[in-house]
């Protein structure tokens, strides 16, 4: 099984329903310079285009069956440090 860094990104505001986008790259750089450009997916390219800042905030070594099975939980705030910090906060 290859090795990939599964990462998430958070949106600084919601883009429609969503706050966050997760991925699976082999060469994460590479990935997050396509983000950036507004390249490589389509909520992410939405996202650039309306000038929405993201920050990458949790990425993990696995595989892309876990990219997947993360995925499936449809849960990218329980999963962020930075949507969790904001409910400590409350």
């Amino acid at each position: 099984m290859e090795s990939v860094t599964v990462y998430l990104i958070h949106f600084e505001r919601p883009f429609k329903h969503a706050r966050h986008y997760l991925g699976a790259t082999t060469n994460l750089e590479k990935r997050l310079r396509l983000h950036q450009r507004g390249l490589g997916s389509c909520l992410m390219a939405a996202v650039v285009k309306a000038g929405i800042p993201w920050t990458v905030t949790r990425t993990w070594v696995t595989s892309f069956d876990h990219e997947q099975a993360l995925k499936a939980q449809k849960n990218g705030p329980r999963l962020c440090p930075v949507c969790l910090q904001a409910r400590i906060a409350q």
